[in-house]
């Protein structure tokens, strides 16, 4: 069972996806405390211990949430997929 995972903004935009390819793309789902993951490291600038704090989980899970995160957007943005966010 997941952990509750407090998260402090949640997106207005849900969805991004690539632009100039015909057809539809693949999706890549991403979880809301992935991204919020995401934007205490990456935006913030927190370090791991510190991103974790804020969202009441353990530096561990933090580092694998955002380790789990940044392999899908990377994934997306390579192979031209979707990336979909979702709040479980």
């Amino acid at each position: 069972m997941k952990k509750h995972r407090i998260i402090k903004n949640t997106p207005v935009i849900t969805r991004f996806s690539p632009r100039g390819e015909r057809g539809r793309p693949e999706m890549v789902t991403l979880e809301i405390d992935e991204l919020e993951a995401i934007r205490l490291a990456d935006q913030e600038g927190l370090k791991h211990i510190e991103g974790a704090l804020c969202m009441g989980i353990s530096r561990q899970t933090f580092d694998r949430t955002l380790k789990k995160a940044r392999k899908k957007i990377a994934e997306a943005l390579l192979e031209g997929k979707i990336i979909n966010i979702v709040s479980e």
